[in-house]
């Protein structure tokens, strides 16, 4: 499997919710550079951890409700 191509399953998986490969247009990959494609990856990285660093205090708020009333 070239580079290119092993960026692009790369890609196909970040965009996906569960984790899986989800299907892309390739003409419309083929559109994009390697470089581009790279920094698509980088962004698409990025914005999962800020997701997760969101979702994580709203979850520890959550549960110190839940934890309170528990009480």
């Amino acid at each position: 499997m070239e580079e290119k191509e092993y960026v692009i399953d790369e890609i196909k998986t970040l965009i996906s919710s569960t984790g899986e490969k989800i299907d892309i247009n390739p003409k419309f990959l083929d559109y994009f550079d390697l470089e581009e494609l790279y920094d698509i990856k980088e962004n698409l990285l990025s914005k999962k951890e800020n997701f997760r660093e969101n979702n994580k205090d709203f979850l520890e708020q959550i549960y110190e409700k839940t934890k309170i009333n528990e009480i």
